[in-house]
C-alpha cells in the first residue's frame, strides 16, 4: 500500500471514497506477493496492482459493488497458465483477495483514527502493523510496537497484539487465526538501518548497496582521518565522527537495525559489541579472520558476555562466496543481511 499512498492521500482529500483489494493469501506462482493492494474508485479510477494484470479487472468490478454496499468480501482468483506467461511467470496460481471500503472514509471514529495514526506511522517511518478483522465488517487493530501503543476496539485484547508483535518481528503480511475468527497483518515496517562502524574502502562499497536496497546509510567511526578522508562515491545519510559508546544509545536497536563492524580497531569494535549484544539488533557481524574472532570471543568472555551471546556475531562476516576486493566483500555481506532479513518468508 506504501507505493501507492500519494494517490490514496489525494482520493481522500477530495473525499472520493475507494475501496482497497488487499493479496491475503497466494498459491503456486502467485503473480504478486500477499500483501500488494489495489484501490478502486466508484467511477472506477485505480492504482496499485494484487496480480500484475491477470485479474485486476475482475477485482475492480467486485470492488465497485463492495464500495456501493459497505460490506467486506473475500475473492478467489486464479491465474490460468496463459495468463501467468503474460505477466512472466512459467505457471498460474491462485490468490485470495480482501476487498473492504477504506478505513479513511468509515463513519465510525474509531475508524478513522486508526486511520490518522496508520497515517502518521507511514508518513514517518514509525513502524507498525494494521490487523484488519476477516469479517464483512472488517474492523481494525492498529499497533504501533515502538511506542508500545494500540488503537482499535480490540486494543486491551493482549493475546491479538502478541499475534501482532509476532508478525512485526517477523516482517511478514500473513492470516492469523484467534479464537476461531481469522484476521489478516500487514505489517509496515520501518526503514531498516544499516550501522557501519569503521570508515574504509569496503565501507564506501557497502553504502553504496545498502542505499540501493533502501537501507538508512549510517557510518560511525571516532577516527576523524578514516571518517573524513574516505572517498564515498554514494553518501552515506550519516557519517558521525564519534565513539559508538556516544552514538549507538541514540538509535533503535532493534528487528530493523543491521550493525556492520569494520573498524579492524579492538578498542572501536569492542566498544560498539558490548552494546550491541545487550540489545535486540537482528544482526551483527564483524570483520576479521578466524583467529582475530577467537581473539574477539576471549574479550567478549572476559566482559561478562555468554557464549549464546556472542553467536549472535556473524564472523567470519558475509556470505562465503570466496571474496577478495573490496567490492565483493560487501557483496557478501549484504547477500548475508538479505538472508537475514528473509528467514522468515
Amino acid at each position: 500500500m506504501t507505493d501507492i499512498l500519494p494517490e490514496l492521500e489525494n482520493w481522500i482529500e477530495q473525499n472520493k471514497p475507494f475501496a482497497l483489494a488487499t493479496v491475503v493469501k497466494t498459491w503456486g506462482s502467485s503473480p504478486r506477493p500477499v500483501g500488494s493492494a489495489l484501490a478502486v474508485t466508484g467511477d472506477m479510477e485505480m492504482a496499485g496492482s494484487v496480480s500484475g494484470g491477470c485479474v485486476e479487472g475482475a477485482v475492480a468490478k467486485e470492488a465497485k459493488q463492495i464500495l456501493e454496499s459497505g460490506r467486506a468480501e473475500r475473492l478467489k482468483f486464479g491465474v490460468s497458465d496463459e495468463d501467468a506467461w503474460n505477466v512472466g511467470l512459467s505457471c498460474g496460481g491462485a490468490i485470495q483477495v480482501w476487498t473492504e471500503p477504506f478505513l479513511a472514509f468509515d463513519e465510525d471514529p474509531v475508524e478513522k483514527k486508526i486511520w490518522g495514526k496508520l497515517h502518521h506511522c507511514l508518513s514517518n517511518n514509525v513502524g507498525c502493523v494494521l490487523l484488519t478483522h476477516l469479517t464483512a465488517e472488517s474492523e481494525h487493530l492498529l499497533l504501533i510496537p515502538a511506542e508500545d501503543a494500540a488503537f482499535g476496539k480490540a486494543r486491551e485484547n493482549k493475546a491479538l497484539l502478541e499475534l501482532a508483535r509476532r508478525a512485526y518481528r517477523e516482517r511478514n503480511n500473513q492470516v492469523l487465526e484467534h479464537e476461531g475468527e481469522n484476521y489478516f497483518a500487514r505489517v509496515f515496517p520501518r526503514k531498516s538501518q544499516m550501522l557501519i562502524v569503521g570508515a574504509a574502502h569496503i565501507t564506501s562499497e557497502l553504502v553504496q548497496l545498502g542505499n540501493m536496497y533502501d537501507f538508512e546509510t549510517i557510518v560511525i567511526d571516532p577516527r576523524g582521518i578514516f571518517a573524513n578522508k574516505t572517498q564515498f562515491p554514494e553518501a552515506p545519510h550519516q557519517l558521525i565522527n564519534d565513539w559508538p559508546a556516544e552514538v549507538l544509545p541514540g538509535f533503535q536497536l532493534d528487528v530493523f537495525s543491521y550493525a556492520i563492524l569494520l573498524s579492524h580497531d579492538p578498542k572501536i569494535d569492542d566498544q560498539a559489541l558490548h552494546l550491541l549484544l545487550r540489545s535486540n539488533i537482528d544482526y551483527i557481524g564483524a570483520l576479521g579472520s578466524r583467529r582475530t574472532h577467537e581473539k574477539r570471543v576471549r574479550r567478549l568472555r572476559e566482559a561478562g558476555f555468554q557464549d549464546d551471546d556472542i553467536d549472535r556475531i556473524h564472523a567470519p562476516i558475509g556470505v562465503d562466496i570466496n571474496a577478495k576486493r573490496p567490492k565483493e566483500i560487501a557483496l557478501s555481506i549484504m547477500a548475508q543481511i538479505i538472508q537475514q532479513q528473509n528467514r522468515f518468508k
